[in-house]
């Protein structure tokens, strides 16, 4: 554990930006999971999973935790299933 102060508070925001990250991706990769599996069975859904998952994908990208050129490459796949 840090003695200063302002490492103090690092160690706390970091644990609190971490466990938001750590939300953010895992619920990203549930749509994008089940947008899979639904394009897999031809759920009569698919379209909704589908654009909801490219949605996560594009707030992902959004708040820097995917990289731009990554998100792209999951919506292009994503797309590619849908058409």
């Amino acid at each position: 554990m840090p003695n200063i102060k302002s490492a103090k508070k690092r160690v706390k925001t970091t644990a609190v930006r971490t466990a938001r990250n750590k939300s953010a991706n895992s619920a990203l990769k549930t749509a994008i999971k089940k947008a899979n599996i639904a394009v897999d069975t031809a759920a009569a859904n698919k379209d909704e999973l589908i654009t909801a998952a490219i949605k996560k994908v594009d707030q992902a990208a959004a708040k820097g935790l995917l990289h731009k050129n990554n998100a792209a490459r999951k919506k292009s796949a994503l797309a590619k299933k849908l058409g």
